[in-house]
């Protein structure tokens, strides 16, 4: 007998209601779980399509870092191979080659890299850090790695010096002592330089630690030490003692010889330059203060500020360069950092825009008793890297290849798209190289090393960055690089701020009125979409041609206040809004009222910004077409847009904020719909929301009373006219235009604003300055979707208390940090703030509502699709989804033809349908009936500005993507709705949840994209705890889980985004954008993307001297470090004194192709021990042989003698 199995007749029941999305909680790990429901559709869907995406495709690695490293600390250059490598404060080297060639390595310690140091040819460099450990890198591999370290523990590391072509390093350390490294081997030698020894007997003070070493261009064997109070000591390695010691009054910086090794030239702390004569140490040999005013006779010159760094470079045929950093006069207190080279008698000073960190001068050869020839400078700023051309007189910098300049003004945002229309990117490249700058040096980047090939993958892929300053970058990003390619400035669209003017802008924004905080681009139709924190909304189109126009701008008066009613009549409310009344949302900025005249007025119906009301000049690219501008309402200022969304088929934008919705045609310039997130669900609304009592009523409004300056009636508080409803055509409007408007019976299913909404101006930080003590700010995770956005006013210390009683985590108002910067919840307790970072999951409750009056429009998504229930074909819909995880449907109805789409309006309404989830809706995205991912119609770019006649009588193209034939017959679509806590699969027009998956409970989802990758589509999602999970769709399965990154700062979570073919980045600190890939396939062959940092190249010979020079001009003799400083004649090193620690790519570097300096030098002894037994083999074969060879001999002696007596014919 067949056993009857229940629990599959109940999945089959859940499985046919609307309402069965429910699954189980998922554990503490973040993984969550989900639940499928077999029965009904779900079974043919499993039937119908055969996912092909299995865990095996899937893998999380960095692929590359681009931008400025962030906080740089040290730079090195190797002359030969010319590559340049920059240390950072956070512990990160990163090694620059030829374009294509750029690597980012990491000390695991994170501890800041003091100096770096290169094996000059060797593929190899050596990195000292502040934890006063010495790293050697292996660079013969295209992910360097650490082949030795040595940890000091006694002493701290000060300053190191590598001689070229020598194997021992040495290293000064903060109490005055010189030690000496063997690179091989990473082990101290017990040759040990000690302060006491170096400086005379009879000094009664430490000479301070040790600010510089290097050796002798003449002779090997003696090494320069400078130290910090101004002593120089000449050290004679061989014996041991001090040759001469020089002795001046002011600090010493830094050091560095003349090539011929009988000068050395010293920068000190009071801003002069001193010159050194072995043979008279006694005072300097030339004492000068370039930026100091001329002496009066007998006095010494006024001091400067201190020459941090100077450089004294020889040439043959001119006379030579004198290059430092600071030291200019006290009295230009305003001038900023500066760069001097003095050649001759010029002085040229470079400003720089940012502080200089270091700076070296790249010379044509790696010996330092040669004429060094120097070509050019490389300045290391704070924020910038910039190389100066020395061969030409006017000293022009070279055109900086790698991109630098991300951060030129903080980015806010990003986006990223994977294989776009190939045409694009030389499209945008040849608008944007007629705007790069001029005046750079016409000759290559010196920086040429490495060599860099395009690899496998080279689809198109374009990173566009918004800034601070309202401008947004274009790159190219295709084959793992990254180069600039158009820059737009949304910023020129409005009008200037000026000084008396600009208090209303500072009102609402304290620096950046213009930063940007949302894109959205269509590469097939080209239309782009921006979003500013000042309220605002920009739809540009693209043109080859340029235009001088006026900019089209309406003005939308968005409000939703909520009120209590104290006697509720739910019988006499009529589904639908009256819509009789007019309400003045679209109109000329020029025609604008400002109602700010003086404090006490209230501020209403203004923007934030003004739009330039004169004609304006447009060059080609993307082109100002339409600007859409929230405006007060009644004394407070517009809320910020929270999401937007653009189709180019429909002519439609849509946005919302935590107020409302608002819907807007660019075709015909007109406001579509303007309503109030509560009103959007009419008689649909699951939440029915209730009226509170009176009581409650009175104690809210005492509430706002307190936090005031002044009190507030309540006629003030009341809803005056709030902008929702139904939008209608009505004769008085404009072509179509639709009043909204509500009218009182529907009242009844609004309540007050939250505790926290204080009338008055809401101030938005975005630092132009990347702060760093920002980024730490909130070591909490907090959910950006679902705060409440009010606004309010700055509480002193006094009204904190009196927010608290309002419930945790309910700040009055919330400062918007730019993404470079963590966002600042401002006040809220330690309990408030852990309830706030994981309760985001939003309850059906009454409760619940009241808490979250203000409900927030967090995602929209244009489609094709089934708008009601019982539809059986598609149409134009709008997916609006909110931060209480609710789901709306908003149908639209466009004209049939193109040439009534110009005239007839467009109908927008509210279809009734209503899904939920847990948490604020993330993404939205459909599958057709074949599991294939439909992506949203479009329209087919076309010139908007073209003169060709044919160009004006072309009609405009859409592209829906999908099949029209099966859709008339029925067959139905997935949608893939994705929120903070969880995902769902819906089908439609059926709206039954076929899929969920609660992806979290203890943490939040921040990103979520549905991507494809392999020809299939699969959901992609990053938590606030740091996991990247990926699920196959539509069955949610989970692929991937992997705890990559955790959250430290609002940074990542604003910039993260996933993109096609396992592609994703994030802004990794205020300065640099890290790509990801979480593509197996890509895993695979990344080390064929990425470029080598060491190529075969023979070590130039040095110059002859000729015999005199050799004779006479210094030390003949060879100098042998090994047999010095080796283990037999110096000893061991004390072993507390440092530790040697093998890094990990020691053996790593074996196995490689490539290999490390070690690993070369360990098969080079193995070659030699093997040729040593060969040769060893081979006399013993030669020994054998002449052996052989005596005793043929002595048997022929002896043969020739026994015939020797003989005739001929005795044989």
């Amino acid at each position: 007998m067949k056993k009857f199995n229940f629990r599959k007749v109940l999945d089959g029941l859940t499985a046919s209601s609307p309402g069965s999305g429910s699954g189980s909680g998922s554990n503490s790990s973040g993984a969550g779980s989900g639940s499928v429901h077999p029965g009904g559709t779900a079974g043919l869907l499993r039937e119908e399509i055969q996912e092909s995406l299995t865990s095996d495709y899937f893998q999380i690695c960095k692929t590359v870092r681009h931008g400025f490293p962030y906080q740089p600390t040290a730079l090195a250059f190797d002359p030969v191979q010319k590559i340049l490598a920059i240390g950072t404060r956070t512990g990160a080297i990163r090694i620059l080659g030829r374009p294509g060639v750029d690597c980012h390595c990491q000390h695991e310690s994170g501890a800041a890299v003091l100096q770096l140091q290169f094996l000059i040819n060797e593929g190899a460099l050596v990195s000292a850090s502040s934890d006063d450990t010495l790293h050697l890198w292996n660079l013969r591999q295209k992910r360097p790695a650490i082949l030795h370290s040595l940890k000091f523990n006694r002493e701290r590391i000060t300053y190191c010096h590598l001689p070229f072509q020598s194997k021992w390093l040495y290293v000064g350390t903060e109490r005055g002592n010189t030690h000496i490294v063997n690179i091989e081997s990473f082990i101290l030698s017990g040759y040990v330089i000690m302060w006491n020894k170096a400086i005379e007997l009879s000094t009664k003070t430490h000479p301070g630690p040790v600010v510089h070493l290097s050796d002798s261009p003449r002779d090997e064997g003696k090494l320069l030490i400078g130290y910090e109070n101004g002593t120089v000591v000449f050290w004679d390695l061989k014996s041991k003692r001090a040759e001469l010691r020089v002795y001046y009054d002011e600090a010493i910086h830094s050091i560095d010889w003349h090539h011929e090794g009988k000068q050395f030239m010293c920068s000190h702390s009071d801003g002069s330059l001193t010159l050194w004569n072995l043979k008279s140490p006694s005072r300097p040999f030339q004492t000068t203060v370039p930026h100091g005013k001329s002496p009066r006779e007998g006095r010494k010159s006024e001091p400067c500020k201190p020459i941090l760094k100077v450089e004294y470079k020889t040439c043959r045929n001119s006379e030579p360069f004198i290059i430092f950093s600071g030291g200019l006069s006290y009295d230009k207190a305003c001038r900023r950092p500066s760069l001097t080279i003095m050649h001759g008698k010029a002085i040229t000073v470079l400003e720089m825009d940012h502080p200089i960190v270091e700076f070296l001068t790249l010379c044509e050869t790696p010996y330092p008793n040669e004429f060094q020839e120097p070509y050019a400078v490389a300045v290391l700023l704070e924020k910038d890297l910039i190389v100066v051309d020395l061969t030409q007189t006017n000293f022009p910098i070279f055109e900086n290849p790698y991109p630098m300049d991300i951060h030129e003004s903080p980015v806010t945002c990003t986006a990223y798209f994977a294989d776009c229309p190939p045409d694009l990117i030389l499209v945008l490249y040849s608008i944007g190289v007629k705007h790069k700058k001029q005046g750079y040096s016409n000759k290559e980047w010196p920086v040429s090393g490495g060599a860099w090939n395009l690899g496998a993958q080279t689809y198109p892929e374009i990173i566009i960055t918004g800034h601070a300053d309202g401008s947004i970058k274009f790159w190219d990003a295709s084959a793992m690089t990254l180069q600039m390619l158009y820059k737009l400035k949304t910023s020129k669209v409005f009008e200037k701020q000026k000084v008396g003017d600009g208090k209303q802008a500072c009102e609402i924004v304290e620096e950046d009125p213009f930063a940007v905080q949302m894109v959205y681009w269509c590469p097939e139709s080209r239309i782009f979409c921006v979003s500013g924190v000042s309220a605002y909304v920009i739809i540009y189109k693209f043109s080859r041609h340029e235009i001088t126009t006026e900019i089209v701008s309406l003005e939308v008066r968005l409000q939703c206040d909520v009120e209590d009613i104290i006697t509720p009549e739910p019988e006499t409310s009529p589904p639908f809004p009256d819509l009789s009344s007019q309400l003045p949302s679209s109109r000329s900025l020029s025609g604008s009222t400002n109602t700010v005249s003086s404090e006490g007025v209230t501020k209403d119906s203004i923007p934030c910004l003004s739009v330039k009301t004169r004609p304006v000049r447009m060059p080609p690219g993307y082109q100002a077409d339409l600007v859409i501008q929230l405006v007060w309402v009644d004394g407070e200022p517009p809320q910020q847009i929270t999401s937007l969304a653009v189709s180019s088929a429909y002519g439609i934008v849509a946005f919302g904020n935590c107020t409302g919705l608002v819907v807007v045609d660019f075709i015909q310039k007109t406001v579509l719909l303007s309503m109030g997130t509560i009103d959007l669900y009419r008689s649909s609304d699951l939440y029915q929301r209730q009226p509170r009592s009176p009581r409650k009523n009175k104690q809210f409004i005492a509430g706002l009373t307190e936090l005031n300056d002044s009190p507030v009636p309540l006629e003030l508080e009341r809803c005056k006219s709030p902008t929702s409803g139904l939008a209608t055509r009505t004769p008085e409007a404009a072509p179509g235009f639709y009043r909204n408007e509500m009218p009182a019976g529907r009242q009844r299913n609004q309540v007050h604003h939250l505790p926290g909404e204080v009338k008055g101006s809401r101030k938005l930080s975005l630092p132009t300055d990347l702060k760093a003590d920002l980024d730490h700010v909130n070591g909490h995770c907090t959910s950006p979707t679902s705060q409440s956005c009010s606004s309010g006013k700055r509480l002193s210390s006094a009204d904190v208390s009196k927010v608290n009683r309002w419930g945790p985590g309910r700040p009055p108002f919330r400062k918007a940090q730019s993404a470079a910067c963590m966002e600042i919840s401002l006040p809220v307790t330690t309990e408030e703030a852990r309830e706030n970072s994981y309760n985001r999951s939003r309850s059906s409750s009454i409760s619940s509502i009241d808490k979250d009056s203000k409900e927030a429009v967090t995602a929209l998504y244009f489609m094709e699709s089934f708008a009601r229930k019982n539809d059986s074909t598609v149409s134009p819909c709008l997916f609006v989804g909110t931060s209480l995880g609710m789901v709306l449907l908003i149908s639209l109805n466009l004209p049939s033809s193109d040439e009534q789409r110009c005239t007839e309006p467009v109908m927008v309404l509210p279809s009734g349908t209503l899904l939920s989830l847990k948490g604020a809706v993330l993404t939205f995205s459909c599958m057709d009936r074949t599991g294939s991912l439909m992506q949203p119609p479009y329209e087919v770019w076309r010139d908007p500005n073209n003169t060709d006649e044919n160009e004006k009588t072309w009609k405009r193209k859409l592209v829906m993507n999908y099949s029209s034939a099966s859709q008339e017959t029925g067959d139905h679509q997935y949608a893939i709705i994705c929120s903070e806590k969880q995902a769902k699969v819906f089908s439609l027009p059926s709206q039954t949840c076929l899929y969920v998956h609660n992806i979290t409970e203890a943490s939040f989802i921040l990103q979520a994209e549905v991507v494809v990758m392999c020809n299939s589509a699969c959901l992609a999602c990053f938590c606030a705890n740091g996991h990247i999970m990926i699920m196959s769709l539509p069955s949610l399965r989970p692929m991937l889980d992997v705890n990559y990154l955790p959250l430290t700062d609002m940074r990542i979570a604003r910039t993260f985004c996933f993109t096609n073919e396992g592609q994703a980045l994030y802004l990794v600190s205020p300065t640099e954008i890290q790509r990801l890939t979480y593509s197996q396939e890509m895993c695979d062959n990344i080390q064929d993307m990425l470029g080598d940092l060491f190529t075969p190249i023979e070590t130039p010979e040095a110059q002859n001297r000729g015999f005199l020079k050799g004779l006479f001009g210094g030390s003949g003799q060879t100098f042998d470090r090994e047999e010095l400083f080796g283990e037999a004649t110096a000893g061991k090193a004390s072993r507390s004194l440092a530790q040697h620690i093998p890094g990990p790519g020691s053996i790593e570097g074996m196995k490689g192709a490539a290999g490390g300096v070690m690993g070369e030098l360990t098969r080079a002894r193995i070659a030699l021990d093997e040729r040593g037994q060969r040769l060893g083999e081979l006399e013993e074969k030669t020994a054998g042989m002449m052996t052989s060879a005596e005793a043929f001999s002595k048997h022929a002696h002896e043969l020739m003698l026994k015939y020797k007596d003989k005739k001929w014919y005795q044989f």
